[in-house]
């Protein structure tokens, strides 16, 4: 594993790339990899065994410097086309796991001819009506000044587990963790805020765009993305499919990180 800083006429963007192969471009969410953990999980290090995986932090995010024009999602867009022109990738395989999945599928619907492969994990972005998601933002505020039951409850499957625990610790943790969960939910708010939050409503009549294969895998019960979101999106894509995986909540690839790797590397390498 090893990362550097790219710069960039807008600012300096982190990026780490884990293992060797063809380059899979991998776009983080919450509790993720440049979101609350400073380093990769076990599905980062799992996938990388079978490709090189490129993942760049998010504006504001990790190392990457913020970029104060950005106010909506197609300058997240414009700012990941300045990574990927930076970084020589002129076609490559995209995935994006919550929020992250919400930006690359943006990027695969305006640039189609640059993907080869799109994973979306638990994916926000969509306005799909009666169904919406849940207000994030709010659980994000400790119960009683300092348990975060509540925010587990939206993002795992099991809140109390010990992994659960650890990746979203009550009352204080480290400050490089308490950093990185404030950045990413600071990057968060700038393009999702607006309810019923994290998405763009034009998106949806946009997805049939990319016409290649794309794979949504969601983790069931997922109690921040409802199920009819990731229907939405299998269904919107000319190609698209939807694998899910039980007993996994919104997390599902901290829940379950080889299990979730497989479904991906063999859909990439199939």
């Amino acid at each position: 594993m090893t990362g550097s800083l790219l710069e960039l006429p807008t600012g300096n963007v982190w990026v780490e790339h884990i293992g060797t192969g063809q380059p899979v471009v991998y776009l983080h969410g919450i509790v993720d990899i440049h979101g609350t953990e400073p380093g990769p999980l076990p599905f980062h290090t799992t996938l990388a065994q079978h490709f090189e995986l490129i993942a760049p932090a998010h504006p504001g995010c990790a190392k990457t410097d913020e970029d104060e024009h950005l106010v909506t999602i197609d300058d997240v867009v414009f700012h990941y086309l300045r990574v990927f022109d930076a970084l020589a990738l002129d076609q490559f395989s995209l995935v994006g796991s919550s929020l992250g999945g919400w930006i690359a599928a943006e990027i695969a619907v305006r640039y189609p001819e640059r993907i080869k492969k799109l994973t979306l994990i638990s994916p926000t972005g969509l306005a799909v009506p009666g169904h919406q998601i849940a207000d994030i933002f709010w659980y994000a505020q400790p119960d009683d000044g300092e348990r975060y039951d509540q925010l587990r409850n939206l993002l795992f499957a099991e809140p109390g587990s010990e992994f659960g625990k650890k990746l979203i610790p009550d009352a204080k943790d480290t400050i490089e963790r308490e950093m990185g969960k404030y950045r990413v939910f600071r990057f968060a708010s700038l393009i999702g805020f607006k309810p019923p939050y994290l998405y763009n409503p034009r998106l949806r009549s946009r997805l049939d765009r990319y016409r290649k294969p794309a794979l949504v895998l969601s983790g069931q019960p997922d109690s921040l993305v409802p199920r009819a979101h990731v229907d939405a999106y299998s269904a919107g894509f000319s190609d698209g499919r939807l694998e899910v995986l039980e007993n996994c909540g919104h997390s599902l690839y901290a829940e379950a990180p080889e299990a979730a790797a497989e479904i991906v590397h063999r859909f990439i390498a199939s």
